[in-house]
């Protein structure tokens, strides 16, 4: 496993014209030091969870609760036909008063707040906690849990998460290990896409042998409070809270075009239409795949006139509207 690469004192143009360009991991120190969230969190658990409570709206989010007998590992059960933790809904307050009642305890359950929205949840919070790296027009997302452990997954959208509170280890692999990380259902998920079936911590080489080429491919950091990590899209990435209270502020952006059809629904519908023809047919259509969509032989429409509005040139927002209607009637 390699160490991802450090990034010193990133600002904004070095951020978007330097790391972003490279399509690497990039663990980036102290980006957020500045905010009073962090300051809060490096004075205590009692104190960030204050700090957090004051911001709170009451409004209820979602929370993942795993008996103690699952270690922090949200996973699924042994048949893979359901997860091993369950789901609740709770005010950010109560599960805040959770985390710190069980702080203490040796074995606790696994307490997970995910994907907490900021502007609906805690609108004042932005307003203080200013992202230096990203538009303002790029919102943040909450995370906040106690020593959990989250399956290697991947993001359709490009990535930049920043530690508040507690740390966290980020064990990433590039998209092209997808094969060698052995990943589960798409359907029943933990998180919404698929995630590896490896327990990274203690892989079975016997069961999953070809996660020791991944494992060679791998990236690593830990994260202290302030600082971020920059995982480009499609970049397979696991963590590990290793605080009894650990806060986590992410930024999702780009990964879609204004066409706003998600690749990920494209790969799933093309899993049911191609995926289980002949291997005859699918080599048949992996030319006008590599053809049109992944542009490998050319600018597909180049020979025709570049006014013309298609799919093969540039669709107009009529024909954009008018295609995404024709292919929901065609998907029931």
């Amino acid at each position: 496993m390699q160490a991802i690469r450090v990034w010193e004192e990133v600002d904004y143009d070095q951020f978007h014209g330097e790391i972003i360009p490279l399509n690497q991991p990039a663990h980036i120190k102290s980006i957020v030091g500045h905010w009073p969230a962090v300051k809060a969190g490096a004075q205590s658990p009692e104190a960030i969870v204050d700090y957090l409570k004051k911001h709170d709206s009451e409004k209820v989010v979602s929370a993942l609760v795993g008996d103690p007998a699952i270690k922090g590992r949200f996973f699924y059960q042994p048949d893979l036909k359901a997860l091993n933790f369950q789901k609740a809904q709770v005010t950010l307050g109560i599960g805040l008063d959770r985390l710190l009642h069980i702080q203490h305890d040796p074995n606790p359950h696994a307490i997970a707040l995910q994907a907490i929205p900021v502007d609906l949840v805690m609108p004042d919070f932005e307003q203080q906690n200013q992202q230096p790296l990203l538009d303002k027009s790029i919102g943040p997302t909450m995370w906040l849990g106690n020593r959990a452990i989250v399956a290697p997954h991947y993001d359709i959208h490009d990535n930049l998460a920043c530690v508040v509170a507690g740390q966290r280890k980020f064990t990433l692999f590039p998209p092209g290990q997808i094969n060698n990380l052995y990943p589960g259902p798409m359907l029943v998920t933990p998180g919404g896409v698929p995630v590896s079936m490896v327990d990274t911590k203690q892989p079975d080489l016997a069961q999953y042998p070809n996660f020791a080429e991944a494992e060679e491919q791998g990236q690593e950091a830990t994260l202290n409070p302030g600082d971020g990590i920059y995982i480009p899209a499609l970049w397979w990435h696991g963590v590990e809270s290793l605080h009894a209270v650990n806060v986590l502020i992410n930024y999702w952006w780009g990964g879609m075009t204004n066409a706003g059809i998600s690749p990920n629904d494209s790969l799933m519908h093309a899993m049911m239409s191609i995926g289980n023809l002949s291997s005859e047919k699918r080599e048949a259509w992996r030319y006008f795949f590599d053809y049109y969509v992944f542009k490998t032989r050319g600018e597909p429409g180049e020979d025709l006139p570049a006014e013309l509005k298609d799919l093969v040139t540039n669709l107009s927002p009529e024909q954009q509207t008018q295609l995404k209607q024709f292919l929901g009637g065609q998907l029931k």
